[in-house]
C-alpha cells in the first residue's frame, strides 16, 4: 500500500514499519567485515520483498554503488530510484534478442552460459564498443554459470575478453550459511582451478554467508543479500546486524467459544476448553504462510498467542485465553514480526528460510518508512 496516499492507517489490516536506518547500518558492518574487498547489495526481489525503491536509495547514500538485481525487468525498475553513477547487474543473464536493450540501459549482465558470451562479444563486435559484463563460473552449485567444460571452451575461445569489458568473475555458494560445511572448501578450490584457465580478473564470490567464512572467500566484491535486511546469515545471537522491519496485524473480532469447537477452514483445530479466539486481518494473501497454522504465533504485550486453525487468504485466528481481561480487542495491534518474534523465528515456524517470509511480504499493509535523514 502507498504510505504517500492521505489514509487513516486503519485502512489496512496491518502495519509493516521499514527502518532505513538499520539497512544503512548492516551495509557498513558488512563492508567493514569484507574490506579490503568491495560491497556490492542484493537488492533483487523488490530488496526481498522490503522495497527496492526505499532500500536502493538508502543503501547508495551508506556507500553502495553496485547493485544486483535477478531479472532485466527490476533493472529497468529500479533506474529511476539511483544516481547515475550506480552500476545495476543482472544476475540471471538476459534473454536472447534482449542483448541491444540491455546495453543501451547501460545495465550489466552476468553471462551464465558459453552461448550468451558468445552473443554478447557479437554485439560488441557490432557496436565496436567494449559493453561491460560479468562471467559466472559453477563451482559446484549446478544451478548458473558455466561448468568446468564450458570454461574450458572459453578458454579456448577467449574473444570475449578483448571484445567486452568484463568487471568481474563471478560464483556462488550453496552452503555459505553452513560455517562448518565442507562443501564451501570444496567450492573455493574448484572456482580457484577454473579461475586458473581464465585472465587473471576482479572475482566476486560470497554472499551474506560467505562474507563471515573469511578472507579467502571475499576476493574482490562481496554481495550481501538477507544480511542487508537484518537476518544473521549463521544465526549468531546476538548479532551486529539491525532489524529492518517490524510488522503488525490489526484486531478485527473477539469472540468466546465453548470446547469442542472448530477452528477455521477444515476444522483443523478443535477446542479443547472455553477459548477466547481474535481474529486479526492478515492472511496468506498478505505473506503470512499456510504453513503457519496451528504451530506459528503471534505476541501481544510480550505474551505468546498461539495460531489455532488454518491462516485464510485475509485473516488467521489467535488463542487469547490466557490474557483473561488484558487480551486484545478489536483494533488493536499484534506483533508479528518484532522484539519477541524475529524474522528467522517465523521462518523456522513455517519450515522455510527468512527469505521466503520477507519475499512473501504482501503489499496491503500500511507500508510506514524510519529514516533519521
Amino acid at each position: 500500500m502507498n504510505n504517500n496516499l492521505d489514509f487513516d492507517s486503519r485502512a489496512a489490516g496491518g502495519i509493516l514499519t521499514i527502518d532505513l536506518d538499520a539497512v544503512q547500518h548492516n551495509y557498513k558492518i558488512l563492508s567493514a567485515e569484507a574490506k579490503p574487498a568491495g560491497t556490492a547489495a542484493v537488492i533483487k526481489a523488490d530488496a526481498y520483498g522490503i522495497g527496492a525503491v526505499q532500500i536502493a536509495p538508502a543503501l547508495y547514500k551508506a556507500g553502495c554503488r553496485m547493485f544486483f538485481v535477478a531479472q532485466l525487468i527490476e533493472a529497468f525498475q529500479l533506474r529511476p530510484c539511483l544516481p547515475d553513477d550506480a552500476e545495476i547487474a543482472i544476475l540471471n543473464d538476459i534473454q536472447p534478442g534482449m542483448e541491444a536493450v540491455t546495453a543501451d540501459a547501460g545495465f550489466i549482465p552476468v553471462l551464465n552460459s558459453f552461448s550468451s558470451i558468445k552473443t554478447w562479444s557479437a554485439l560488441c563486435r557490432e557496436k565496436k564498443q567494449k559493453l561491460p559484463a560479468m562471467l559466472q563460473l559453477d563451482s559446484g552449485m549446478s544451478r548458473l554459470g558455466l561448468d568446468a567444460e564450458e570454461a574450458g571452451q572459453l578458454a579456448a575461445n577467449p574473444e570475449i575478453f578483448d571484445r567486452a569489458d568484463i568487471r568481474y568473475i563471478l560464483s556462488h555458494l550453496a552452503y555459505s550459511d553452513e560455517y562448518a560445511n565442507d562443501i564451501n572448501n570444496k567450492q573455493l578450490i574448484t572456482l580457484k582451478k577454473l579461475l586458473k584457465k581464465l585472465p587473471s580478473l576482479p572475482v566476486s564470490f560470497a554472499n551474506s554467508g560467505g562474507i563471515y567464512l573469511g578472507k579467502d572467500y571475499r576476493f574482490d566484491l562481496v554481495r550481501p543479500g538477507i544480511a542487508l535486511y537484518g537476518v544473521d546469515p549463521h544465526g549468531q545471537k546476538p548479532s551486529r546486524l539491525r532489524p529492518v522491519i517490524k510488522l503488525e496485524a490489526r484486531v478485527i473480532q473477539t469472540r468466546h467459544v465453548g470446547a469442542g469447537i472448530e477452528i477455521g477452514y477444515g476444522g483443523t483445530w478443535l477446542t479443547t476448553q472455553p477459548t477466547h479466539i481474535a481474529t486479526v486481518a492478515v492472511g496468506y494473501a498478505d505473506g503470512w504462510l499456510r504453513s503457519l497454522g496451528n504451530c506459528g504465533s503471534a505476541y501481544f504485550s510480550d505474551y505468546r498467542l498461539p495460531i489455532i486453525g488454518r491462516i485464510s487468504m485475509d485473516s488467521m485466528t489467535l488463542d487469547v485465553t490466557a490474557l483473561g481481561k488484558t487480551a486484545p480487542r478489536r483494533g488493536d495491534l499484534i506483533e508479528l514480526i518484532g522484539p519477541n518474534q524475529r524474522v528467522e523465528d517465523v521462518a523456522r515456524n513455517a519450515g522455510t528460510v527468512p527469505h521466503e517470509i520477507l519475499t512473501a511480504l504482501g503489499h496491503r499493509y500500511d507500508r510506514r518508512i524510519l529514516k533519521s535523514q
